[in-house]
């Protein structure tokens, strides 16, 4: 039976649309779409949408079900190895059985998981992590998250939480809440939004000469500014690679990877970025993990839909 088994589809769930992808077994991407994310309602259309455009894709092939391998998916939020999620905010999901529930819905074997960690076997199987076996794959983009991998294989921890290094607390000075309810976490300053409230604070601290003064303030700005010199961007910047090469250093101490694979929209500000944040992890890092490679990330948006796939092959 399985050699017939010639197609997988793989599916990134976000808070605004959902991303499908339909792959041969061997991974060559055949065609990538998406489809709005249906919320309201706890989300209750999201999975049957899923199975829809699922359903419209095989008949739109004239490919039959028995020439299908399954369906993977990443979700946002912690996901257990039997593909139920315990609480996911965005989508209003509680103790959802996702592999279950888009199984029957599809009439395909289906996995998947948390959308970071899906993302990190994406980088794994076919991005900037493909030549490691050992490696913490980061996402900077409205939070810092990480899938852990060690001899290929993703770490989910008891809960599926494994990996939320952002909530690694970094300043015990911060008065200001972080999204979880906690103080002085990474994400509060390593994110796009923790980089414009730095700047922001900066700004407002300091009569310093500026271009963030003239700019709408994003992540992209401050970098922008960063490179060409300004002297309030680079105290921003350099505030940002302390506090994420801190998170890093203890992360290797804990799990000696090979590499660190940097993602997410925050991490288009390229080499500059990986340079800073390598600067503070050498100054902080147990001297045993110190000789890390530090690699951006290839797949861009495409990394979901890959590390979905994959979960079925």
């Amino acid at each position: 039976m399985n050699g017939m088994k010639k197609y997988v589809f793989g599916v990134d769930v976000g808070g605004t649309a959902i991303k499908l992808g339909f792959f041969t077994v061997e991974g060559e991407l055949l065609e990538k779409w998406e489809i709005p994310t249906r919320t309201e309602n706890n989300s209750e259309n999201v999975l049957p949408d899923i199975a829809e455009a699922i359903e419209n894709k095989l008949k739109e092939k004239a490919i039959e079900k028995e020439e299908v391998s399954g369906v993977g998916f990443g979700v946002p939020g912690p996901v257990t190895k039997e593909g139920i999620i315990q609480m996911n905010a965005n989508l209003g999901w509680r103790n959802k059985h996702v592999s279950k529930e888009l199984g029957e819905l599809t009439g395909l074997p289906c996995k998947g998981g948390n959308d970071v960690k899906t993302a990190g076997l994406g980088e794994m199987w076919k991005g900037g992590a493909a030549e490691y076996d050992n490696a913490v794959f980061i996402t900077l983009g409205t939070g810092v998250a990480a899938a852990i991998i060690v001899e290929g294989k993703v770490i989910l921890g008891a809960m599926g939480a494994a990996g939320e290094i952002g909530h690694i607390k970094v300043n015990m000075e911060e008065t200001n809440a972080c999204g979880c309810g906690g103080v002085g976490c990474a994400e509060q300053y390593a994110s796009g939004p923790g980089l414009v409230r730095m700047a922001k604070k900066k700004l407002e601290e300091s009569d310093k000469a500026s271009m963030l003064r003239y700019d709408e303030i994003t992540a992209k700005t401050v970098f922008d500014a960063y490179k060409v010199g300004d002297e309030l961007a680079t105290e921003v910047v350099e505030e940002f690679g302390h506090y994420l090469g801190y998170s890093l250093a203890a992360t290797a101490a804990v799990v000696d990877p090979e590499a660190f694979i940097i993602g997410g929209g925050v991490s288009k500000a390229g080499d500059e970025l990986v340079k800073v944040v390598q600067k503070y992890y050498k100054q902080y890092v147990w001297p045993g993990c110190r000789n890390k490679e530090f690699v951006l990330a290839k797949l861009g948006n495409d990394a979901g839909i890959y590390g979905a796939a994959s979960y079925v092959l």
